[in-house]
């Protein structure tokens, strides 16, 4: 092919004969065009392997969305369709929520709400149309706070001209968000510490104002990969898993606005892509949907949450040794990759597949098969096009900001399956000395795996392949980097929900409290008052957390709050009783738990300062679990 007859042509003057030219370290590596070699060799073996595997399969369609669908999509999955069409004036639940957001996220949301009642205007429907005013104003008025004017570029996005962004906060941002206001706001962070109190989005139009931004421009195709790294967090980091569901889907809305608020300052354009359903096989191993094997391998491993021959697959390959030189890069033959194909669908479930048959390459082959075989990709038809957009940000912070947010985005089950992918990948790349497998390496063989999505038609593909072609190996090679960052939850954005859950608590206590006027019903006042005066810490001297263990122990503890005591104190306290069943307990099987308050549930890591985290939420109940009960 064209461009990889490009790339080889040059390609030995790159390698000295012992190789050493391999032995740079991960973090040096770079991407240029003599280095595509190995992207194009994958895809002429991925096209060698589609043409012996050959069974006709529909392709997955992507529709052309109309005037405003798009919009009207994104502030569906935003959880805000109550923002326009029947049921628009049903929106307290909606101010609530909006009332949380940060100037730059705001602004996101008005922009797509403009477009959907301007369609809907031009389509002349029958509803009743908000204006987008009117939303903001709610809670504008409520306070009657506005933004002195200063900063009106920080909230208007170059394609944005509309004039409602007056840039006012909703109520009260008490929670670290009111922090947003100098442009240096974020300098006591060096360039690579990536600040999770502040909006991401708002970092990036403080940036846009300030000469701070010249310095630190660079997109993806320069050299070094930055030692980015999370800061300390005093009240503990939150990764992903240790949220309740009802936290993680205000999460996933938070998520998907405070993105497209970041592309929006930046200029590029944030579509998500929309899939029409196909018919795809309902059992099997290759080509099954995510969501179907896991229901299958549940019934046999219940409680697994990554399909079994995935899991299989990788410890094979571990199993021999990952030293094995060009691991991943070197394919097994087709021919055999085939047959072996066949024979794990029909008895991979049976047990009487005989493992000992695979090799190490064939193994790695079929691995990458398996990611490439299923019918939606593995980033998802929705955000597949916005990961390989990452490239496209002005600097690497801002694209390890945006793959964050884009992990936060994915489905359970494909973010899930994605970790372990690139923590195996890591693992190989750990080994890199003797198989000469580097960052750079890895990243160039897989990304074709991951990102050249069979569905999406290869006309898109071929023209613009070459810049494709790196842009995306680029962004593999975030992704397996960067990997530990990309599964925490930005403190902004659990600080968001904390809000939201404070805010609608007042709110159902005043529809309670409503209630029960209406209802005059005739309790003995008395007793009425009592129970309003029993807050569940009545018994608790201040300063001092009750912690429990029901699943463990009958005996609750009191601890006293320290400056120094953080959560792996708790537990370790908890651990030295003597009581119920918790001698038989090892210390990484229990976590301290913060329940309640304003929020549902989170799981602590080890370095949480309790003084701190009470402070901010101080009506929490605090329980040591394991993960499962």
């Amino acid at each position: 092919r064209r461009s990889g007859q490009y790339t080889m042509n040059h390609d030995h003057s790159k390698k000295t004969p012992d190789g050493a030219s391999f032995d740079r370290s991960g973090s040096q590596d770079s991407l240029d065009e003599l280095s595509m070699d190995d992207y194009w060799k994958e895809l002429e073996n991925i096209h060698e392997t589609r043409g012996n595997n050959h069974e006709e399969r529909a392709a997955l369609v992507v529709k052309e969305p109309d005037e405003g669908e798009l919009e009207e999509e994104w502030l569906k999955e935003a959880g805000l369709s109550n923002l326009f069409g029947e049921s628009s004036g049903d929106s307290l639940e909606s101010v609530v929520f909006l009332s949380t957001l940060t100037r730059t996220q705001k602004a996101a949301v008005e922009k797509r709400v403009e477009t959907v009642t301007q369609t809907m205007r031009k389509k002349n429907k029958q509803h009743q149309i908000p204006d987008v005013r009117d939303i903001f104003r709610v809670q504008n008025d409520s306070k009657g706070k506005v933004c002195d004017g200063s900063e009106p570029s920080t909230v208007r996005t170059s394609e944005n001209k509309s004039e409602t962004q007056d840039g006012t906060k909703g109520p009260n941002f008490s929670l670290g968000m009111d922090e947003q206001k100098t442009p240096a706001e974020d300098m006591p962070f060096s360039d690579t510490d990536i600040n999770l109190e502040i909006s991401f989005a708002e970092q990036a139009a403080n940036l846009k104002d300030s000469s701070i931004g010249k310095m630190c421009k660079g997109g993806g195709g320069d050299t070094l990969l930055p030692n980015f790294r999370l800061p300390k967090d005093k009240t503990g980091t939150t990764k992903i898993g240790d949220l309740a569901p009802q936290d993680m889907k205000k999460v996933y809305s938070l998520a998907l606005i405070e993105l497209t608020a970041l592309y929006d300052i930046l200029g590029t354009e944030f579509k998500q892509q929309k899939a029409v359903k196909i018919k795809t096989k309902d059992s099997g191993l290759f080509g099954v949907p995510l969501s179907v094997l896991l229901e299958q391998d549940q019934k046999k491993v219940p409680g697994t949450k990554i399909p079994l021959i995935f899991q299989k697959l990788i410890a094979q390959i571990e199993e021999a040794t990952l030293e094995t030189e060009g691991l991943l890069r070197i394919p097994g033959v087709a021919t055999r990759i085939k047959s072996l194909c066949q024979e794990l669908e029909a008895k991979f479930y049976e047990g009487t597949f005989n493992w000992e048959n695979v090799k190490q390459h064939d193994a790695a082959s079929l691995l990458k098969l398996f990611i490439r075989e299923l019918p939606q990709p593995l980033l998802t038809v929705e955000y597949l096009k916005a990961f390989q957009d990452v490239q496209n940000l002005p600097t690497k912070k801002q694209q390890l900001q945006a793959l964050n947010l884009l992990v936060l985005l994915l489905p359970e089950a494909n973010r899930d399956t994605l970790k372990v992918l690139l923590e195996f990948l890591q693992r190989v790349i750990d080994h890199r000395d003797k198989n000469k497998m580097t960052l750079k390496n890895v990243a160039m063989v897989m990304a074709p795996n991951l990102f050249t999505f069979h569905g999406f038609g290869s006309k898109t593909i071929e023209q613009s392949e070459f810049v494709m072609a790196a842009g995306t190996a680029n962004v593999m090679r975030f992704m397996i980097q960067y990997q530990k960052l990309l599964w925490t939850i930005p403190k902004f954005i659990v600080n968001q929900v904390r809000k939201q859950n404070t805010e609608s608590q007042k709110k159902e206590k005043k529809d309670k409290a409503m209630k029960k006027l209406l209802k005059k019903m005739a309790y003995d006042r008395e007793k009425h008052e009592k129970q309003e005066k029993t807050p569940n810490d009545a018994d608790v001297p201040q300063g001092v957390i009750r912690v429990q263990a029901p699943h463990l122990s009958k005996v609750s503890m009191a601890i006293q709050l320290t400056e120094e005591l953080k959560a792996s104190d708790v537990v370790a306290r908890f651990l030295s009783q003597k009581s119920g069943n918790v001698q038989t307990l090892k210390k990484e099987e229990v976590f301290l738990y913060e329940i309640g308050g304003n929020i549902g549930e989170r799981c602590l890591d080890d370095d949480t300062y309790m003084k701190d985290l009470y402070q901010l939420n101080p009506n929490a109940e605090w329980v040591i679990k394991s993960k499962q009960s």
